[in-house]
């Protein structure tokens, strides 16, 4: 279905998409060094024995990331012009946060280390809240500056370009957590980390956007939210888009758990961390590049069906593993899952709805994703250390595995359906 693109879209294409490039390549990097995957993972591991304490790192990202954007979408759809807003939150609250933990992690780490744990925790549920505040604004914005057919292989060149800097950045996260003491190798990469998003965040600015041309009425929040209900009872794909996706998403419960299983069946060393580190960002750039094009010409449904069916890979991969090289694949395949969801997972919700609407529906998506994702990764902590490593990556496969087959057959690619405005679904 071919779309027009706007004349002042047109001419500035190149300029935002560099600049989105250096924005998002460079956060992408500043995140591959503190991974949740696996350097906080870690990091949590020194600083106390619980399982559900690492679970808790993306279950607090999770919960505070998602939850408020359905109540950013109302305040973002009457905004003229996004990136003023977008600057503002995602300057404050999503990158400088960073700083402070560093700061926590070289000064508490040692002597008060449940005071650490917890100034980390508040450090990313701080960061996330401010991504998520700012994430429809944001989301929108990158709609309106790159067109449809552009914004797969944005996504895919620079998250694998930022991926890729990762893993060139791997090698030196294997030599500061060797040669560094505790805690300041940890405060390290945070540091490094919060230098890069600074950078990232200038990319950010430097944005040309349009003023949308439709923009809603303000209206209170309790009218705003009378409208949602009609979004999901009458969009059928939609629906059945969400229920699938919960599904899937299931299949990254235990993420964090990879690296923590390998260093206790395996005692990795600080280089073996690096190399799987590299393994996870390396995949995650080539396939990000592939299937960021793949997006854009056969649409994002198939690039969420191979992530599901990656996730569920990965936990085989690590079920079979024997040793250190037998953590490779599984890591390999892990990358390609989680850079292929980071490609399509909001992208596929544009495509669901029309320019003026695309906030709520994004808003309302990780809204209702919020319980789940803060939910699943608590639970898997629980199994992990109640039950085995074992029986969570079971569980894993078999979510990855329902999830993949669901969005396969159930849903429909919303590439090819007209979007149908949030009024009509409503009228009646």
């Amino acid at each position: 279905m071919a779309t027009k693109v706007d004349p002042f879209v047109q001419k500035n294409l190149r300029w935002n998409f560099s600049v989105n490039l250096l924005d998002i390549t460079f956060i992408t990097l500043a995140f591959s060094l503190i991974s949740r995957e696996t350097i906080m993972p870690l990091l949590i591991s020194n600083l106390t024995d619980s399982k559900i304490a690492i679970g808790l790192v993306p279950a607090i990202f999770s919960i505070c990331f998602y939850l408020p954007q359905l109540f950013a979408a109302n305040h973002a759809e009457r905004l003229k012009r996004k990136l003023p807003f977008v600057m503002f939150i995602g300057g404050l609250l999503e990158r400088v946060p960073y700083l402070l933990a560093a700061l926590a992690i070289a000064l508490f780490a040692v002597s008060a280390p449940t005071l650490t744990l917890l100034s980390l925790y508040l450090v990313i549920g701080l960061a996330a809240f401010g991504a998520g505040v700012a994430t429809p604004a944001w989301f929108t914005m990158i709609g309106k500056v790159l067109p449809v057919n552009r914004r797969g292989i944005f996504f895919g060149v620079s998250d694998g370009l930022g991926t890729l800097m990762g893993f060139v950045g791997a090698f030196f996260v294997g030599i500061i957590l060797d040669d560094l003491g505790y805690p300041i190798n940890f405060a390290t990469l945070f540091l490094a980390a919060a230098v890069f998003m600074g950078i990232s965040w200038i990319g950010l600015a430097l944005n040309r956007e349009p003023e949308s041309p439709i923009v809603k009425e303000h209206i209170p929040l309790s009218s705003y939210f009378k409208q949602l209900p009609g979004i999901l009872r009458r969009n059928h794909n939609f629906r059945r888009f969400l229920l699938s996706y919960s599904v899937a998403r299931f299949s990254l419960m235990g993420t964090s758990f990879f690296i923590v299983y390998g260093d206790e069946s395996f005692s990795l060393t600080g280089a073996e961390v690096g190399a799987l580190t590299a393994v996870l960002l390396g995949s995650q750039a080539v396939m990000q590049l592939a299937l960021g094009w793949l997006g854009d010409r056969r649409g994002h449904k198939l690039n969420l069906v191979i992530f599901s069916f990656a996730a569920a890979g990965a936990a085989l991969m690590a079920l079979a593993a024997s040793d250190f090289i037998g953590l490779i694949p599984a890591f390999a395949l892990l990358g390609m899952g989680l850079g292929a969801d980071r490609i399509s997972h909001l992208n596929i919700v544009l495509e669901f709805a029309l320019p003026e609407d695309q906030p709520t529906f994004i808003g309302l998506t990780n809204t209702l994703l919020a319980p789940l994702v803060s939910l699943a990764p608590i639970f898997g902590g629980w199994v992990a250390g109640g039950i085995g490593f074992e029986s969570l990556f079971a569980l894993m496969l078999g979510f990855g595995g329902l999830g993949g087959a669901l969005l396969a057959l159930w849903v429909k690619e919303p590439r090819h359906i007209k979007p149908t405005p949030v009024s009509e679904l409503n009228a009646g």
